[in-house]
């Protein structure tokens, strides 16, 4: 029982970190664009900042991923509270909808790039027999994958998620108010294309990009993998 509970601790140690990382600086990302475009609601509201605590939804950040840690789930899902956005306060309205919602996106590709780079770097880190070299690895790993799943997901365009708002930067305003009615059905959606299989699609993709950006690092560091 005891083997357990440190094996549990023990994933939970080298998981858990990738996953905060992952959606603060997400919202972090969303937040300061929105700065950039002349909205700094997210500013006011304690929320521009890479302080986890404002950020940690107690369902989405923590509950849901610790309870899929603890039962073994073959992936781990989860959320950080939304950053306040205010799209009446941006200079441009078009444009800049569109790249406060890219921003989330963005900087989990950014992300998943640099940690990439400490991968390929880890026994220069850590000599090959140390005691951190292998969690470190697993840690950075996994942080690759979940950054590419989470900006991957968050690109489907169904609201409220930040396709959803990609989109709508092009359509008119009565086409807007059409295409976000889909919201109500947006949960129906995804429990179905869970359910079905269907969301597997986007593993396609992200074995792609995870293998692809780690080939990518070695060669910038000429090592190999």
């Amino acid at each position: 029982m005891n083997e357990d509970i440190a094996q549990s601790v023990q994933k939970l140690a080298i998981l858990f970190p990738p996953f905060l990382i992952a959606v603060i600086f997400h919202e972090f990302a969303h937040g300061l664009m929105a700065k950039k475009w002349g909205d700094n609601t997210a500013e006011t509201m304690g929320r521009l900042t890479l302080n986890p605590i404002p950020h940690i939804d107690m369902i989405g950040t923590l509950l849901l991923p610790g309870i899929m840690l603890a039962t073994g789930a073959p992936f781990l899902f989860g959320w950080a509270k939304p950053v306040p956005i205010n799209p009446s306060r941006f200079k441009k309205y078009r444009p800049g909808l569109f790249w406060v919602a890219f921003a989330g996106p963005l900087m989990n590709f950014f992300i998943a790039f640099v940690s990439a780079c400490i991968l390929v770097n880890v026994d220069r880190i850590f000599s090959s027999s140390d005691f951190y070299s292998e969690p470190a690895r697993t840690m950075l790993y996994y942080s690759i994958i979940l950054n590419f799943a989470l900006g991957l997901f968050n690109l489907i365009p169904l609201p409220p998620l930040d396709g959803s708002k990609m989109v709508e930067s092009v359509l008119s305003y009565g086409a807007t108010k059409k295409y976000e009615m889909i919201s109500q059905y947006s949960f129906f959606i995804l429990i179905g294309l869970i359910f079905t299989g269907v969301i597997r699609i986007i593993f396609i993709p992200i074995e792609f990009m995870t293998q692809t950006v780690i080939g990518i690092a070695a060669l910038i560091f000429q090592v190999g993998v």
